[in-house]
């Protein structure tokens, strides 16, 4: 043993200068210290002593939240003109006369006759979706003939759908696979045609009479338009609802001139309310009904006058939608409100919020807006500072400490984190700085991941949006009448497909070092597109939008429709039949005798490259990767392939992505080193992190892919050589428990493990029919 000892100091010594005695001290102290390491269960890592061993760490939950406005562009008051409807009737005739079985009676190309063409169906979609426009969508509004005439037009587009979705079914498995595409697609088109007509249309119609009221038969363009926006905010804070319910807000912001406020007051006292204004005008808590009135004048000296409306509801238990319908009785029964929507106005921005409360209780006083208003404050003197939070506030406590041994207080039933920041942008104007740089000071105060919107009529017209860390998203949806901000895609999609997405977990090095984190600024007062808005960063550093930083997408309201289900699960469980057959759509074709089936799947599915890989035995490995309930389904489908195969001499797995690509990927990037490897990455969205960048990194090292993915032109799809699509490639799902989704997911994977038993000669046409 001595003998052992001495020759290891004299190595260690050579080495590194340490002595035996020295290494074995250090061993034991190590020893020692994890000997007595505490033992946890269930505890959160932060409280645990240090050092633990914890068994089933308890995380702290990551509760989402909606947000979403809009910012209209100013226009003229107009009288409703007349639409003319015949360019749609005339070229809805023509669709009906140029059916599938018209097409082949006459031997008509399916791919330029078909409906008339791609070009036409796309211009009568376009035509009808600028219907929507705001002077159209009144002139529709104001006569009840052109509503019938749409009624009509949707319903005979529905036939055509019908008859033609009949044929398709009968006919797929003999038909060129290019030409099932074209029937299709073109169907879904079609589709959209017919839901813009009767729902983003005729039912937003019903929907604003609703809100206006039966006692105004004939609203002005500015009622109307008023009107308009509240309620698509309304429709659009109702989709955001799944993403947390326990509570909604919104806030209507008006800026007036003198005069038309004194035609309000005027109003307001013939018709006997003048009593009930001062009651919802004076609380030191922002609450449902509450008013908020401001007298200010502009830099030029002009008197304003600017009245903001708030519409509250808390509640901790509930169904989807049951807040919105409250929402939307507030403002139907407000006869104030319709008073003041009855005046043009110089400016008017929309903000509207639905919750998952993480700081603060369930109730109305945290519910989102909240304003600047503290204890014992009746009215706000400095402006009005509405903003609502998604994400927290992690230094809230140190904020508000700071800021209440100034001598003001938080009424102690606002205990929500959100009601710092319109504190914080108050302190900052009180300092002398402009709104904007209060705004950009006050956002860089606070710690944590968040997105932050804010209206004020301390500079009225804009819309001030805020984003950082990657816990949240804001897109802010860019149409010709207004921008549409919203805390998710489909908060948008009614109003307009093209967006702009805030970059906030971007970190740039920036004149003071790095920064993280973006503000948009919308501007009422412009034409609209990029021009429109003023981006930067948190410390000041200009974000340079372009025209080709706009995203669009091929989502629509129709993809999202909760329907008459109570909520999204029990919607998409219901679906699966429908999602799992338009997965088998033309993925089979009839043989010459009208019995044997063959599995089929196009160049752009299972390219030729990867053809002849397989065939010359150059396919050796063979990996399904994915995260979450993708990374299930990616084993059930390793399994189904094993069975098709039943080769041993191919390595077959599953793996969750970010294990594949962390412990399963030598790191070099030797660009043949994986060509012997197929890797199909399965993902319902396209754009999970962990499965993107394990295919970007088996595909620097020479892998072929394959995606199985449900949206269509998402991330994935253009970093793989071959795209099989669930359902048809827009199957959007909503709840949080994946149902249609996994089931297509697996369908295509056995239709992708056929082809390949059926490229192998492992099974024959007997078995794979």
């Amino acid at each position: 043993m001595n003998h052992i000892k001495n020759c290891l100091n004299i190595i260690l010594k050579k080495k590194k200068g340490i002595d035996f005695n020295s290494l074995i001290s250090a061993l034991s102290s190590k020893i020692r210290r994890y000997l007595y390491t505490g033992v946890c269960f269930g505890r959160y890592p932060g409280n645990a002593p240090s050092p633990s061993l914890i068994f089933f760490p308890c995380q702290t939950n990551f509760l989402c939240c909606g947000l979403a406005g809009i910012v209209s562009f100013k226009k003229e008051e107009k009288p409703a003109e007349k639409i003319d409807l015949a360019f749609i009737e005339e070229k809805i005739r023509e669709i009906e006369a140029r059916s599938f079985l018209f097409c082949i009676k006459n031997n008509y190309s399916i791919d330029d006759s078909y409906l008339c063409g791609k070009k036409v169906i796309e211009s009568i979609l376009q035509n009808v979706r600028e219907l929507k426009r705001d002077e159209r969508f009144f002139s529709i509004y104001a006569v009840k003939e052109a509503q019938e005439k749409l009624e009509s037009l949707s319903k005979r587009i529905n036939g055509i759908i019908d008859s033609e979705s009949k044929i398709l079914s009968e006919k797929m498995g003999q038909l060129e696979p290019s030409s099932v595409d074209v029937m299709s697609g073109r169907i879904e088109i079609l589709k959209d045609v017919s839901w813009c007509l009767s729902n983003e249309i005729i039912l937003n119609i019903s929907k604003i009479k609703e809100l206006i009221g039966a006692s105004d038969n004939s609203p002005s363009f500015t009622t109307v338009t008023t009107y308009k926006n509240i309620n698509a905010v309304l429709n659009s804070i109702d989709r955001l609802e799944v993403r947390g319910r326990d509570s909604a807000g919104i806030s209507l912001m008006f800026v007036m001139d003198d005069k038309k406020y004194a035609d309000f007051e005027k109003s307001v006292k013939d018709e006997n309310l003048a009593d009930a204004l001062k009651e919802r005008t004076c609380g030191d808590i922002l609450l449902n009904g509450g008013i908020t009135i401001n007298r200010m004048k502009e830099k030029n000296g002009d008197s304003l006058a600017s009245i903001a409306f708030v519409y509250k509801v808390a509640a901790e238990i509930g169904s989807l939608g049951d807040n919105i319908a409250f929402l939307r009785s507030q403002i139907k029964s407000d006869r104030i409100l319709r008073i003041v929507s009855s005046f043009p106005n110089l400016y008017h921005t929309v903000s509207s919020h639905t919750r998952w409360a993480s700081v603060g209780a369930i109730t109305e006083a945290n519910c989102h807006p909240v304003d600047g208003r503290t204890q014992g404050a009746c009215v706000q003197t400095d402006g009005i500072i509405h903003v609502c939070l998604n994400g927290d506030i992690d230094n809230y406590l140190e904020l508000k400490k700071e800021y209440e041994s100034g001598g003001n207080l938080i009424h102690t039933d606002v205990t929500t984190d959100t009601k710092i920041i319109p504190l914080q942008i108050e302190k900052y104007i009180n300092m002398g700085f402009e709104v904007e740089e209060a705004f950009r000071l006050a956002v860089n105060d606070f710690e944590g991941s968040h997105a932050i919107s804010m209206h004020t009529d301390l500079d009225p017209g804009k819309f001030f949006l805020a984003q950082r860390g990657s816990g949240q998203a804001v897109f802010v949806g860019i149409g010709k009448d207004h921008y549409i901000p919203a805390s998710e895609v489909y908060g948008l999609i009614e109003e307009t497909p093209h967006y702009l997405k805030m970059e906030g977990e971007k970190i740039i090095e920036g004149e003071k070092g790095s920064v993280q984190g973006q503000i948009f600024i919308l501007n009422q007062k412009s034409g609209g597109g990029i021009s429109g808005i003023k981006a930067m960063f948190y410390d000041n550093t200009p974000v340079q939008l372009q025209e080709k930083d706009i995203k669009h997408t091929d989502i629509t309201s129709r993809d999202i429709d909760r329907q008459n289900f109570p909520h999204y699960f029990l919607k998409e469980i219901s679906e699966s039949p429908a999602s799992v057959e338009k997965t088998l759509q033309n993925r089979w074709k009839t043989g010459r005798d009208g019995k044997i089936l063959s599995v089929f799947l196009s160049e752009k599915e299972f390219p030729e490259s990867l053809k002849s890989a397989f065939r010359e035995n150059g396919i050796r490995r063979i990996y399904f990767i994915g995260q979450g309930t993708a990374g299930v389904a990616g084993l059930v489908c390793s399994d189904i392939l094993n069975y098709y195969l039943n080769d041993t001499s191919i390595n077959i797995g599953a793996y969750k992505a970010s294990e594949l690509s962390g412990f399963r990927i030598d790191g070099n990037e030797n660009p043949v080193g994986m060509s012997d490897t197929l890797v199909i990455a399965i993902t319902q969205s396209g754009t999970t992190t962990d499965t993107n960048r394990a295919v970007e990194m088996v595909k620097k090292r020479g892998a072929h892919t394959i995606a199985i993915v449900n949206r269509r032109d998402s991330d994935i799809t253009f970093k793989v050589d071959g795209v099989i699509y669930t359902s048809s490639g827009r199957d959007i799902e909503m709840s949080v428990a994946s149902t249609k989704a996994f089931y297509c997911q697996i369908v295509a994977g056995a239709v992708l493990s056929l082809f390949i038993a059926g490229l192998l000669k492992r099974k024959n046409e007997e078995f794979i029919s």
